[in-house]
């Protein structure tokens, strides 16, 4: 069953945060997100199958990315970079709701903290927490790339925006890598933010909650 709460979890947060980046595209006057179906809570509009399976089994992978012609934009500079944000915004909301709903249901009595609410719930927050700080690396083809890009759009910077476009996909996955293989915490850079963070919307421990909930 908590297999199955973290597929859920998982379904849903990259959902929300693709529909996010094609919410705000819409918003922002291009039309090609919404096009090309990807303007839906739909699940199915967003997955890769080729990422997901490596979600479910090692925690990284990816979605579909969203489709935009910045020429349709109102300001195609600062426009990607608010379409960008709005993936990694809209996990901390989803976090921070989900956070809100265990205060309230656990603070309240109306279920305890092994109920299997609880447990999707806090799969949720620690889940969307990792992608909104992961997404704000500025590495393309991560977000926060193009908040970089568009911070350093200057023609001195631009030996900087290459080592970023090619080099850093590259150290991602020799990072990654080196996770699998050693049992560095190679993503301290994500994780200590995010549990972090954490903390402060569950007003408790949150490796202290895991432990609770998952006996570790």
């Amino acid at each position: 069953m908590a297999a199955l709460a973290w597929v859920a979890a998982i379904l849903i947060s990259l959902t929300v945060h693709e529909f996010s980046h094609a919410l705000v595209s819409r918003w922002r006057g291009d039309a090609t997100a919404e096009r090309a179906g990807r303007l839906t809570l739909n699940p199915l509009a967003h997955i890769d199958i080729v990422g997901f399976i490596p979600i479910l089994l090692l925690g990284f992978g990816w979605a579909k990315p969203v489709p935009y012609n910045p020429y349709n934009l109102k300001n195609p500079k600062w426009d990607s970079v608010l379409i960008a944000l709005a993936g990694p915004a809209s996990n901390f909301f989803v976090a921070a709701f989900a956070a809100l709903t265990i205060r309230f249901l656990v603070g309240s009595q109306i279920v305890t903290t092994l109920n299997l609410l609880i447990v999707f719930l806090f799969l949720l927050i620690v889940l969307n927490l990792f992608l909104l700080f992961f997404n704000l690396v500025p590495v393309h083809p991560l977000d926060g790339s193009k908040l970089f890009f568009a911070l350093f759009d200057a023609p001195r910077y631009m030996a900087l925006r290459e080592f970023v476009l090619v080099r850093g996909p590259q150290i991602l996955l020799f990072l990654f890598i080196l996770s699998i293989v050693t049992h560095l915490d190679v993503f301290a850079f994500v994780s200590t933010p995010a549990f972090a963070t954490c903390d402060v919307l569950l007003g408790d421990s949150c490796a202290g909650f895991f432990g609770l909930v998952f006996g570790g």
